[in-house]
């Protein structure tokens, strides 16, 4: 149970880390940490929202235990059942079976997997069905596998449909490794909280990778997951409060056949390496924020896309299409862009005021590499966004140069000032248009740009030179 439910807005996100002795605010923030019992570090994660505090339900000591006191479960045949609140250490083999957690009590159920393996063909390999929060502990050194059936029945309300499912509020830590095998649905899956403390976790899924309800919060740990549809997805949508993916640290690899992460409310990267290797879209969220760490997205449709999912998303092309009100905000970091769709979309407005952003967008026409309806403000960091023109956008005003320019894959362009390079790009693809931003690049002067050491153009900065409908900055 939540002492204290989320407040939307993650606009204004930090990257810092914070604990509070019955959970973790997302208030004023400082780094806390908790030594657990392997001798490691854990803290939980925090950002600052801009209308109230977001708690969520972790705690630096979720992943604290005492051997000597915990209950040890010797798996071998048959389902376990945990009825009551305490920790748990579960070791050996269970090949046709699961464990089952139906806690009616108030307290954590603490899960300790120590080179366990759960199989279950029917099923849930672990299918939480009632507890007041539950902790699945990695424990240091140790490896461990949960694998589901294969077109079990997911169809009730609060049918298990994950080889690792919760009801209730779900964090998973420690040091030690986890395969996690999903053959009818997702991989991980709770339908409260999500929180990914630490651990080394492999997720392949037939749906999707990794699901939390109310919120997905990865701290720390080396996730990998390959799934058919979404990889991290947060889902609820009925709850104007709820829906959110913030991910603060950690290594986080993605192969997905949709989108790579998907939140039905915001999505925040402020810290740790995210890789969308593979994507129809890559992140998706109604305000997606970039404020720390490096992030590479490669899609097959639009790289980011922020999106209310009320307002209309086809085309491209800035002004001609309705501001849902949704933004993207980049404010530090590494991101790093390939996409075939729109680069960076937003069915609102875009804000650049730091980072390294580098897109290469797409091909054809129909998408650009940067697309908005609310237009784009730029006021700081670094923006190289090269790819077709036909769409072609740039900022509304500031210090940017945007020039048509022939290059093809391999190709270096560069931008300069006399004899002083300001920029330099090589392409990964053709690329019919670019769009340079940086503090180094001041509004109204001439600038040059070449490819392969030839004048293409020559340009001033501020002034667009976009391609088709909607090219270029609104009035």
């Amino acid at each position: 149970m939540k002492t204290n439910r989320i407040a939307k807005g993650l606009v204004a996100l930090s990257a810092a880390l914070a604990l509070t002795a019955c959970g973790t605010s997302l208030g004023s923030i400082a780094d806390v940490g908790a030594t657990t019992s392997s001798g490691t570090t854990s803290s939980a994660v925090a950002t600052t929202a801009t209308d109230g505090s977001y708690t969520i339900h972790a705690q630096a000591d979720d992943v604290d235990y005492d051997a000597s006191t915990a209950k040890t479960i010797a798996l071998g045949s048959g389902n376990v059942e945990i009825t009551e609140p305490g920790t748990y250490i579960l070791t050996g083999t269970l090949s046709n079976g699961q464990v089952i957690v139906n806690s009616s009590a108030e307290g954590k159920v603490r899960i300790v997997l120590s080179n366990a393996s759960i199989t279950n063909s029917s099923g849930a390999a672990i299918d939480v069905r009632a507890a007041d929060e539950v902790v699945v502990v990695l424990a240091e050194g140790t490896s461990n596998s949960l694998t589901d059936g294969s077109g079990y029945d997911t169809s009730g309300e609060d049918a298990a449909d994950a080889a690792l499912f919760s009801m209730a509020d779900l964090t998973i830590g420690g040091t030690g490794s986890l395969i996690v095998t999903g053959n009818t649905a997702d991989g991980i899956a709770s339908k409260d909280g999500l929180v990914i403390l630490g651990g080394t976790i492999t997720v392949k899924a037939a749906d999707d990778g990794i699901r939390g309800k109310d919120y997905l919060v990865i701290q720390d740990g080396t996730l990998d997951v390959t799934s058919a549809q979404d990889g991290l997805k947060s889902t609820n949508e009925t709850d104007a409060q709820y829906g959110d993916i913030v991910i603060s640290g950690g290594t986080v690899t993605v192969n997905a056949g949709d989108d790579g992460a998907h939140a039905e409310g915001d999505l925040a990267i402020t810290g740790g390496t995210v890789t969308i290797a593979k994507s129809s879209e890559g992140l998706e969220g109604h305000t997606i924020t970039i404020a720390g760490g490096s992030t590479t997205v490669t899609s097959s449709d639009d790289g980011v896309n922020a999106s209310s999912g009320t307002g209309s998303t086809s085309g491209g092309g800035g002004g001609g299409m309705a501001d849902d009100g949704s933004s993207l905000l980049i404010s530090g970091g590494t991101l790093t862009v390939n996409a075939s769709g729109d680069g960076l979309d937003s069915n609102g407005s875009i804000t650049i005021s730091g980072g390294t952003t580098t897109v290469a967008g797409p091909t054809g026409n129909g998408n650009g590499s940067l697309d908005s309806n609310a237009g784009i403000t730029y006021t700081g960091g670094t923006l190289i966004a090269a790819g077709s023109a036909g769409m072609a956008e740039a900022p509304d005003s500031g210090n940017y140069v945007q020039a048509n320019v022939s290059a093809p894959a391999g190709a270096t362009i560069e931008v300069r000032s006399g004899d002083t390079v300001i920029a330099t790009y090589t392409t990964i693809k053709a690329v019919a248009n670019v769009v340079v931003a940086s503090d180094h690049i001041v509004s109204g002067q001439s600038y040059t740009v070449t490819v392969n050491g030839s004048t293409t153009a020559t340009v001033t900065a501020g002034q667009a030179t976009g391609g088709g409908m909607g090219g270029g900055p609104r009035g």
